[in-house]
């Protein structure tokens, strides 16, 4: 998968927006969908007509479950995680399908945990008890550039 990285920074400012890279668009997916789901459909009705008749429901079935995987995936393509540190704060905004989640923290207190594990490399924002995964749609050679660049603004603070 991957991710989008976009940085603006300068000496007073720090921000930071990670997310997926859709590589299709929502149009085109349907466009897609549709497509697919005619042509099995049309291919059940034929096996219907010639007396194959239990083939068209295994066809929508199919039909079916590849709708709800195209829905679950659009939930989540517009995900993002915006790290910003400005006027003496770090926010992480948080977007997960339909949720959003601001979570706030002062950066002199602010512990930047990198866990590296096998091929899991997770990095933990941590102060006074709470903890944030961040950098989830990033693999880890940009989870590493994150942690650099993170470290860079907060030393800036």
């Amino acid at each position: 998968m991957d991710t989008g990285v976009h940085a603006a920074a300068s000496e007073s400012d720090f921000n930071l927006t990670l997310k997926r890279n859709c590589s299709i668009s929502p149009s085109a997916l349907l466009w897609l969908l549709g497509l697919v789901m005619l042509q099995s459909l049309g291919i059940g009705a034929g096996f219907a007509w010639i007396g194959a008749w239990m083939v068209l429901p295994f066809a929508g079935l199919e039909m079916l479950a590849l709708a709800a995987a195209f829905y679950a995936n659009g939930r989540h393509a517009a995900d993002y995680e915006r790290i910003i540190l400005e006027g003496g704060r770090l926010v992480v905004e948080v977007r997960d399908a339909d949720r959003l989640a601001r979570h706030e923290f002062n950066p002199a207190w602010v512990r930047l945990d990198e866990l590296r594990s096998g091929h899991e490399y997770r990095v933990t924002l941590r102060a006074r008890g709470n903890e944030l995964e961040i950098g989830r749609h990033l693999d880890a050679e940009r989870r590493a550039s994150l942690v650099l660049q993170l470290r860079r603004g907060l030393s800036n603070c």
